[in-house]
């Protein structure tokens, strides 16, 4: 029993270590892709960073998880899931806005900042990586890590298209593409987490 025990709290203790690294890396981001995108009047940035935001949000939550019991560890990717959701929504409103009312996106930043934040996301994806299985809200980081990269490939390409086009449309439509795929990656985490609940649940019922 000794030696499991320790198994767990240094599994734990490499899982924690991971998330903080992760949180930091995108708080950091965050700011940066923020700050760019209102200079840059990118809504593909905007939603990018708000994305960072979340994900930083989900690693806190991930963190406090962290060998909890089971119980916790679902509750964490609810809440994790929802605000995905919730952020998700900002940004459809952020793209309406802009719609309506204009904007002139600088391609030459979008590109730039959306390579930095994908080398940024590559090496959260490949230090959650070995976790992604170690319970529900490591699955959930592993879910947003692996969006992100989609996301801001999806920035550098609309970068592109606006320079090479002219027009701001294709930073509108990355904008309303980083919000479905943030949004269906939050489904994603809740389905799971209700899932891991059921089972739960089961378990204790024929225990």
């Amino acid at each position: 029993m000794s030696d499991c025990d320790c198994s767990i709290e240094v599994e734990s203790r490499q899982q924690s270590r991971v998330l903080i690294t992760l949180l930091a890396i995108n708080a950091v981001m965050f700011v940066v892709e923020l700050v760019t995108g209102l200079l840059a009047e990118s809504t593909g940035l905007i939603a990018d960073s708000l994305d960072m935001l979340a994900d930083a949000v989900v690693y806190g939550i991930g963190l406090y998880a962290v060998g909890r019991a089971a119980s916790a560890k679902i509750h964490a990717a609810l809440a994790s899931g929802y605000f995905q959701m919730a952020l998700a929504l900002v940004v459809v409103f952020d793209v309406c806005r802009r719609a309506l009312f204009g904007s002139e996106p600088e391609p030459a930043y979008m590109v730039l900042v959306g390579l930095i934040a994908l080398v940024a996301n590559v090496i959260c994806l490949t230090l959650i990586a070995k976790h992604r299985d170690g319970g529900v809200n490591m699955r959930a980081s592993w879910v947003f890590s692996k969006n992100d990269v989609i996301a801001n490939v999806g920035v550098i390409l609309s970068g592109g298209l606006v320079y090479l086009s002219g027009v701001r449309w294709p930073d509108l439509v990355v904008g309303i593409a980083i919000a479905y795929i943030v949004f269906r990656g939050g489904m994603a985490i809740i389905a799971d987490a209700r899932n891991e609940r059921s089972q739960s649940i089961s378990a204790k019922t024929f225990e």
